[in-house]
């Protein structure tokens, strides 16, 4: 267990029944015997701890972003490449028992083919983690934060068709330095279109998360789940009849991604969410923020 603040590090340590504890991860590297790590720190500090893992020779989950900037996002999935371990990047929604259903649903082709998606996540900004408004320590506002989450789980639904242009608006209502609210029109090369909308300060009684698909043989949402489908001329409600509770897809999604982790560790099958998709998001991710910057559409190449 290591925290740079050390006083933490011993309570959480405490906690969990860790018998030694660290405020400096070189040393922790250097001393223990570790066969994998979670880099669960400010976005700042993923790249350096990363790096340090890797050239250690562990392998390595980080949780989302990947890193502040594609460069940075770069360097992390080469070194991992380099050093022959795997790197994983958090992206706990891709591991929900709801969108796990639907992302089978998808792949068979029930819902014909897929040219529209729109996403969205309204959440209240939270106090408890103060950094990460601060750019330098982020990378980011809103869409680094909650957009790069639902950008993945569409390009995740849609088995990653390259992105071709993007279109964004950002606002800063209630923040200095990054975003708190944003809105993206994203082109995909194969001509599937998708909406982002994601918000730390949208006017709303509660927060909302939500992701729709559209196809030519059918529909489907997430949260709640619903799958509806073309069967002789009718649309047809073909959802699972047993759905859990959004807190329990929640916390499914974080204990059935670190098992995941657990799991290619020990060579028992291939990582989900690779750093070489990272990189892949994070150029979109890039050219969003380009759009937002100079008030026109970005084509990537």
């Amino acid at each position: 267990m290591c925290d740079r603040d050390k006083s933490r590090a011993k309570m959480i340590a405490e906690r969990f029944g860790f018998t030694r504890y660290y405020s400096d991860y070189q040393q922790m590297l250097a001393k223990e015997d570790l066969a994998a790590i979670d880099v669960c720190t400010t976005t700042d500090a993923h790249l350096p701890i990363t790096l340090a893992a890797l050239a250690a020779g562990k392998d390595v989950f980080v949780e989302k972003p990947i890193a502040r900037r594609y460069d940075e996002a770069v360097q992390m999935a080469e070194a991992a490449k380099q050093a022959k371990r795997k790197l994983m990047v958090g992206m706990n929604n891709r591991f929900r028992p709801d969108t796990m259903i639907l992302k089978s649903f998808v792949e068979k082709g029930e819902l014909g083919k897929i040219f529209y998606a729109k996403a969205g996540w309204l959440r209240k900004l939270s106090t408890t983690n103060p950094w990460i408004t601060q750019k330098d320590k982020s990378g980011g506002g809103v869409f680094l934060d909650l957009g790069i989450v639902m950008l993945d789980l569409v390009l995740w639904m849609l088995g990653f068709p390259p992105v071709e242009r993007v279109t964004a608006k950002m606002y800063m209502q209630k923040t200095k330095s990054v975003e708190d609210s944003s809105i993206a029109f994203i082109e995909m090369k194969y001509g599937a279109s998708i909406t982002l909308e994601v918000s730390w300060s949208f006017q709303a009684l509660e927060d909302y998360f939500y992701c729709d698909f559209f196809g030519s043989d059918g529909s489907a949402k997430i949260n709640p789940l619903r799958i509806h489908k073309q069967l002789h001329g009718n649309l047809v409600n073909v959802t699972p009849a047993k759905i859990e509770s959004p807190a329990n897809l929640y916390k499914k999604s974080y204990e059935n991604e670190l098992k995941h982790f657990v799991g290619a560790a020990r060579g028992l099958h291939q990582i989900i969410s690779t750093g070489e998709e990272a990189v892949q998001r994070m150029k979109a991710v890039e050219a969003i923020y380009q759009s937002a910057q100079k008030g026109k559409e970005i084509v990537l190449k």
